[in-house]
């Protein structure tokens, strides 16, 4: 394999030392026209070894080998241009995606990077082979972008004889992670760069940890947080019993989709979900909160606004206790035309094989889309930036999902919301982006609400946050309009942050 480095022993007999991995980066140059001008960068693709200082009785015993993460680097070209000079301070931002074990191909190839996936939207999804274009709305207009894949996914890998697990937690994924941005910054002089990180999902509860870890052990203060996506309180998404919270901030997302499915007629999208909200903060978790004392009257009159809002019979929701848990929505919200809809988009709807099941079977959202982008990365790294693997590139691996650890907080609830305000605290010239789609089924944008409208922090630090809202699901980026709008917005929060020109 291409990090592998072999002893030069001329004695065939003689053992051989073990091989230790080496980073494999290649690097190719492109070009690409941005608003008629040509824009050069240099693509750099490859696995970077993560190594550890081990120290034997109280001796330095060297670096040890623990991991080789992937990375896919953008930097654009200046050095024959007049902005040479500022080549080294020019913005970068680091970006990841989430599940936990999803590799960074989403904003790779769906928003940031300068080459995207043509996958379609609904009701026009594209068939195989698919393609790949320019993408003139690249973030490296603005930025310079690292990509990110952490252990197990993409070609990441634990180093030989090390254990994949021990890097499938909470603590160790921000210390690995933590541990290439401080790589990349240092070898490629660029701690005087204004810095950005960029995480979708679970990437977002990642990026808000990293950036209170990156002050903390390495004095590495960021610009700024793009949170796409976001979910930094699990309590609001954990449909667990004794826990009413979901049931409430999930109430306008499921507005959202059925009044894109014309199940809430005559209303303007706006309007439902000013009604939803207000509903879901007010009368719908009193009458929660009242459990078997709730009157009556005022449990028929929650009956029916609940259906109003969603779509589904009064009858149903009176069936499962005024509690809408989200699956079992997306099943049934158009069960009597034999279709389901998509969690990460409820936008998109699929089959089940069985009308009875009480879930879907599978999310039709994500089934349309995992084909073209895998497609799309598998011959773009090989064949256009020229590195070569023949590990599986994991686009989501599940083991590691549903194995994840959160040791960390065991007997309290999961959250990194502290982190964040934490982190603004201290460098208060942290600026926070959050992005959401008003039909994510999987983090909806009233949970995000919830969480931000309680993050502690000081009144003159609040402006710090801005919030953007895009008419499509969790990968907002796959409904064109949202594309556009959302590279134009993160344009300009990384141009406004850096405290530079663009």
């Amino acid at each position: 394999m291409a990090n592998e480095e072999h002893s030069d022993t001329a004695a065939a007999d003689k053992p051989q030392r073990p091989i230790k991995p080496v980073d494999d980066l290649v690097s190719t140059q492109h070009t690409l026209t941005v608003d008629g001008q040509e824009l050069r960068y240099t693509a750099t693709a490859g696995r970077v070894v993560l190594r550890q200082e081990v120290h034997t009785d109280g001796k330095f015993d060297g670096l040890q080998p623990k991991a080789e993460v992937f990375l896919t680097a953008y930097t654009l070209d200046l050095a024959d241009s007049a902005d040479s000079a500022e080549a080294a301070d020019r913005p970068v931002t680091f970006a990841f995606n989430g599940g936990p074990g999803s590799s960074s191909v989403w904003l790779h190839l769906g928003l940031l990077g300068p080459r995207r996936v043509v996958s379609g939207d609904v009701g026009e999804l594209a068939p195989p082979p698919y393609a790949i274009v320019d993408n003139a709305e690249t973030l490296l207009k603005h930025s310079d972008v690292v990509f990110i894949d952490p252990v197990s996914t993409g070609f990441s890998r634990a180093a030989e004889g090390e254990k994949p697990a021990d890097y499938h937690g909470f603590t160790r994924d921000l210390e690995s992670v933590g541990e290439v941005i401080r790589l990349w910054t240092s070898r490629n002089g660029r701690w005087m760069s204004p810095k950005f990180l960029a995480g979708e999902s679970y990437g977002t509860t990642r990026a808000a940890g990293l950036a209170a870890h990156l002050q903390e052990r390495y004095g590495m203060y960021l610009n700024g947080v793009i949170l796409i996506s976001a979910v930094l309180e699990f309590g609001t998404l954990d449909f667990t019993p004794g826990n009413d919270l979901p049931y409430t901030l999930f109430l306008p997302s499921y507005a959202a989709i059925a009044h894109y499915h014309g199940l809430v007629p005559d209303r303007t999208l706006e309007e439902v979900l000013a009604d939803a909200e207000r509903f879901a903060a007010g009368r719908y978790p009193n009458a929660l909160a009242q459990g078997n004392r709730i009157p009556a009257d005022y449990r028929a009159e929650v009956v029916e606004r609940l259906a109003a809002l969603t779509g589904l019979s009064a009858d149903y929701i009176d069936r499962v206790n005024l509690r809408i848990e989200h699956e079992r929505f997306f099943a049934e919200l158009l069960r009597p035309s034999r279709r389901t809809v998509g969690r990460l988009d409820g936008r998109f709807t699929g089959w089940n094989a069985d009308y009875g099941l009480e879930k879907p079977d599978r999310d039709p959202s994500m089934s349309a889309i995992i084909g073209p982008y895998s497609a799309a990365l598998n011959h773009y790294v090989r064949v256009e930036l020229g590195y070569h693997n023949d590990l599986p590139y994991e686009i989501i691996n599940l083991d590691v999902n549903r194995n994840w650890s959160f040791k960390e907080f065991e007997g309290q609830q999961i959250t990194v919301a502290e982190k964040l305000a934490e982190a603004m605290r201290t460098n208060p010239h942290l600026k926070v982006h959050v992005a959401s789609g008003h039909y994510d089924g999987a983090t909806p944008y009233f949970a995000t609400e919830h969480t931000l409208a309680r993050l502690q922090l000081p009144a003159d630090l609040t402006p710090n946050i801005e919030t953007k809202y895009y008419p499509a699901g969790h990968m907002m980026y796959v409904h064109d309009d949202s594309r556009i709008q959302q590279s134009a917005d993160l344009a300009a929060f990384i141009t406004s942050a850096s405290n530079r020109g663009s």
